[in-house]
């Protein structure tokens, strides 16, 4: 690794900032945590979250649990 090549983000969970469609890195790394399951969202795969409450979830079973219409995930 020389100088100019940054460190990769592996293993650090980002810090990030949910926006209506969009998200922004605030601290970098390679994945969130779903809100629900606690199971590591790599941020290439992140597809759900909520805005008002600033939560990732890793699908939208996840999201239908926090908001109360539905008991648990599916298998």
């Amino acid at each position: 690794m020389n100088r100019f090549e940054r460190r990769p983000a592996a293993a650090v969970e980002a810090e990030v900032q949910y926006l209506d469609g969009d998200f922004r890195v605030v601290r970098p790394g390679s994945f969130v945590r779903c809100a629900v399951t606690q199971e590591p969202i790599p941020l290439e795969e992140l597809r759900y979250w909520n805005v008002a409450l600033q939560e990732a979830y890793a699908s939208p079973d996840a999201k239908l649990v926090r908001l109360g219409l539905r008991d648990k995930i599916a298998d």
